[in-house]
C-alpha cells in the first residue's frame, strides 16, 4: 500500500509536523507488523519523526520519553492473552506515558468475537487510551484498509 492520504477536518499541520511518535509492536505472522508499517508511512506525512520499534528486534530499549505519542500494537494469544514480550515491554517501560494508542491484530476462528484482539482491549484499557484499539481480523487488506484509515484520523486530530 503506498499512502493512506488521511486528510484531517480539523487538522493543525504545522503543531503535528513538529511531533514525533513511536510505533511500538509485537508480530509473529507479520499482521501486526504490516499494520504498524501502514501507520508508520502514513504518520511520516503528517510528523517530524516516526520510529519503528519491533518488541522482538535487536535494537535497544527505546527512550519512549522522547516521543510525543506512542502507538503500541500486538496479536492477542492462547484464548485472550497479551503475549509475555509485550508485557515485558510494559513491565521494563516502567511508567504510563500519556497519548498512548493501542492496534492489534487477532482472528476471530481461534477463541471467537469474545476474545477477538482481547490484548488490544487490555492494553488500551491499561493505557487509558483516548481511542478505542484499532482491531484488524488477520491483516489489514480489502475493506480493513479503511477501518486503519479510519483510525489514523482519530489519531491525527487527537494529536493536533
Amino acid at each position: 500500500m503506498t499512502g493512506l492520504n488521511i486528510k484531517t477536518k480539523h487538522s493543525n499541520d504545522r503543531a503535528l509536523s513538529s511531533l514525533s511518535v513511536i510505533i511500538v509492536y509485537v508480530s509473529i505472522s507479520g499482521n501486526t507488523r504490516e499494520v504498524a508499517q501502514m501507520l508508520a508511512e502514513e504518520l511520516e506525512r503528517h510528523v517530524e519523526r516516526v520510529k519503528l520499534y519491533n518488541i522482538l528486534g535487536n535494537e535497544p530499549f527505546p527512550d519512549v520519553q522522547a516521543y510525543d505519542a506512542m502507538l503500541i500494537g500486538s496479536y492477542t494469544w492462547d484464548n485472550g492473552q497479551t503475549p509475555f514480550d509485550v508485557k515485558d515491554f510494559v513491565a521494563d517501560l516502567g511508567y504510563k506515558p500519556e497519548n498512548v494508542f493501542v492496534f492489534g491484530t487477532g482472528d476471530t476462528q481461534f477463541g471467537g468475537d469474545d476474545t477477538f484482539c482481547l490484548a488490544a482491549e487490555k492494553l488500551a484499557t491499561f493505557y487509558h487510551s483516548p481511542l478505542p484499539p484499532l482491531k484488524v481480523e488477520q491483516s489489514p487488506r480489502g475493506e480493513q484498509e479503511q477501518e486503519v484509515v479510519n483510525w489514523m484520523k482519530g489519531v491525527l486530530t487527537w494529536l493536533s
